[in-house]
């Protein structure tokens, strides 16, 4: 059983589709760095493009979002021909880690807000939230032999924490759905993008 939707359907569709074609796009540029063939495009689109969905889903008792749909795959198909179809010039030095950032903060909103609307509770829907974000990249890199976006000094986790944060605080202080969503998306896409245009990161582990 679900409880009242937190935001709108068509407004939960929505960030689950923008995150899905920015992890996805993501996917297919390793792979472009990597200079693979096309299927292998595909599955990297795929599998970063429903990763943290999967898990996510799987975890909070809901049915696992693209298995019964044929929109999902095909956005993930979509973005992996449109990276192939783009000459390397087109594809700006950074654009994996802006087009992450974007994924990073729609999907780290969209988990927490599909948590809450399964009835999990907000702090284990705050944790959904992160989980959604940065799951499908972990794999990604996995995958692609590259270390771990969560091993790398800039701030990550930290943005999608912010973001998933953020949304669930705002709900449980009676914001409007929509603001709370455009807040803390806005909110993890900042400090993400501050961390890749300024360096920025957490103090380190040194004792």
């Amino acid at each position: 059983m679900t409880t009242p939707v937190i935001l709108p359907v068509d407004a939960l569709v929505l960030l689950d589709y923008v995150g899905i074609a920015v992890f996805a796009m993501s996917g297919a540029l390793l792979a472009a760095e990597k200079k693979q063939t096309l299927v292998t495009f595909i599955f990297f689109a795929v599998v970063t493009g429903v990763g943290g969905g999967t898990v996510r889903d799987l975890l909070i008792g809901a049915p696992v979002f693209w298995v019964s749909t044929n929109s999902t795959l095909l956005i993930c198909i979509a973005a992996a021909f449109l990276v192939w179809f783009l000459s390397r010039t087109t594809i700006a030095e950074k654009a994996l880690l802006w087009f992450d950032a974007v994924g990073l903060a729609a999907y780290a909103t969209y988990g927490a807000a599909k948590a809450l609307n399964y009835g999990v509770a907000p702090v284990p829907a705050f944790a959904m939230g992160v989980m959604t974000a940065c799951v499908g990249g972990i794999i990604r890199d996995v995958l692609a032999n590259e270390p771990s976006i969560l091993m790398r000094p800039e701030l990550y986790v930290t943005a999608a924490a912010l973001a998933s944060g953020l949304f669930v605080a705002l709900t449980l202080f009676g914001a409007p759905p929509g603001l709370a969503a455009l807040v803390a998306g806005l909110a993890g896409f900042s400090l993400r993008g501050a961390a890749i245009a300024r360096g920025l990161s957490l103090p380190a582990y040194d004792r």
